[in-house]
């Protein structure tokens, strides 16, 4: 550290296995946010009196939304001239390097592709075991910003996205691309979703479980508000970008925002004093 600049060089990889399959922070970290949230869950769920066996079938299919959201997400929306003439890379984990393929990981998952996952996961959730659509998403929402933390740690771990330039004597210089003090944006951001998991939290308290979409629009709103901020200091993702007054992250933000708006407003507030999810 020298004058308010952290030098940032960390090995973004932990271990190999048998030299071929990399183990990284960022798994790891992404791994450790589904279980934290799966934690603080499962205490939602005894707290109401809900079967847990309810939440273990939910968990699978939110899982699958994530990733398989996560993934077209940004296949689709930052590079879909590339992924249309690669599709095997959409959804394997291999990277064409020359005439073959290696395994390279998942490179590349987008929360507004994540976000969109999970809540078509739900639906079908829902529709399978006929369960309240608005009840689930409030109560996936609360943990919700705790796997965007860790995501945006292990992003931190990567040395990727990361800000632009602070012009100043302070910022963090990730030394595996440059010697420029930037904007932390990964850490702006992980913290913000711990703020707002605290906010919705509180929420969930002062409502009594009573919320009827008001937790699911709250995230929104703030996740996003927060999301169109900090991509004024974040370096762009994809080179299309340098030229919009908006990037596509901001882009995509908007109409997030706006439907978080909407459940907030004209959310109808129950007339009975216990809502329950059907047991399948």
């Amino acid at each position: 550290m020298d004058d308010g600049i952290i030098y940032w060089n960390f090995d973004p990889e932990i271990f190999s296995i048998f030299g071929t399959f990399p183990i990284r922070y960022y798994s790891l970290l992404f791994i450790t946010g589904l279980f934290v949230a799966l934690q603080v869950e499962k205490r939602i769920y005894r707290k109401e009196n809900i079967p847990l066996e309810n939440l273990d079938k939910l968990f699978i299919y939110v899982i699958v939304g994530i990733v398989l959201g996560a993934r077209l997400g940004h296949c689709f929306f930052y590079e879909p001239s590339y992924y249309l003439d690669n599709p095997l890379e959409v959804l394997l984990p291999i990277k064409k390097v020359a005439d073959s393929y290696q395994f390279t990981g998942f490179q590349g998952l987008a929360s507004h592709g994540g976000t969109i996952g999970v809540i078509l996961a739900i639906v079908i959730y829902c529709r399978k075991y006929k369960t309240k659509f608005l009840w689930v998403l409030d109560r996936i929402a609360i943990v919700g910003p705790i796997v965007g933390a860790f995501i945006r740690f292990g992003n931190f771990m990567n040395s990727e996205v990361y800000g632009k330039p602070t012009n100043g004597n302070w910022g963090v210089v990730f030394q595996r691309d440059d010697l420029i003090p930037r904007h932390p944006t990964q850490l702006y951001e992980a913290f913000s979703y711990l703020l707002i998991f605290g906010i919705l939290m509180f929420i969930y308290h002062k409502t009594k479980g009573q919320m009827n979409g008001l937790i699911l629009g709250v995230l929104l709103t703030l996740v996003f508000s927060a999301r169109i901020v900090i991509e004024f200091f974040k370096e762009n993702q994809v080179g299309f970008e340098d030229g919009m007054a908006l990037n596509m992250g901001q882009i995509l933000s908007i109409p997030l925002v706006i439907i978080g708006l909407i459940l907030i407003f004209t959310r109808k507030i129950p007339s009975h004093n216990k809502t329950s999810l059907q047991k399948p």
